[in-house]
């Protein structure tokens, strides 16, 4: 997936990614969620384009803080504007191209804990790695491990105790059911979708 929450509609699973463009690394609550990528500075007073990599942009505004960079340092937005598909953000402690070139290149989070909610029915990606998959009979597939982010859908991928993983289009007729409190998916399988 691109990173932080590139919420698309599932077929009525909507998903929004928090993380990097390969798919989701991991299950478990993150203290960071990537919102776009420091691209390259633009004009005199420190402005650098960012690529977006978030479902809600518009929460990338002035005033706010957002952590750049794996140490994730705080910088507080000084002004935004929107640029073809991105946009040019300009910090208050940065003020000159020099000082913006230092940034390309590196990642823009936000906390965890100021995302915004969804609606019901769409989750973020971390919230359902980690979770065990049940066909319609309840029969244990295994552990959801990966979403691999495509244009058409996202594809789950499921490992099982033994044998090959599973791949496992989010598709509304496919996801049947979802339960976080109980940690479980249940899925309706296609036929061709379980190996041989």
């Amino acid at each position: 997936m691109t990173p932080e929450e590139t919420a698309a509609n599932r077929a009525g699973m909507n998903l929004t990614e928090d993380f990097a463009p390969a798919g989701s690394p991991g299950k478990g609550g993150p203290e960071f969620l990537v919102v776009g990528k420091l691209r390259r500075p633009h004009g005199i007073r420190g402005e650098i384009s960012m690529e977006i990599f978030t479902d809600f942009p518009e929460r990338l505004r002035s005033g706010i803080t957002v952590y750049v960079g794996e140490e994730h340092i705080p910088h507080q937005i000084r002004s935004r504007r929107s640029i073809h598909n991105g946009l040019l953000i300009a910090f208050q402690d940065i003020d000159t191209p020099e000082a913006a070139v230092a940034l390309r290149n590196t990642f823009v989070y936000v906390r965890a804990d100021d995302r915004p909610s969804l609606p019901e029915g769409e989750y973020y990606h971390h919230e359902i790695i980690g979770l065990q998959v049940v066909n319609d009979e309840g029969q244990a597939l295994g552990e959801l491990v990966e979403i691999l982010s495509y244009p058409a859908n996202d594809v789950y991928v499921v490992r099982p105790p033994a044998g090959p993983e599973l791949l496992i289009p989010a598709l509304q007729y496919v996801i049947v059911n979802v339960d976080l409190a109980a940690g479980q998916m249940q899925v309706h399988l296609l036929p061709g979708l379980l190996p041989e």
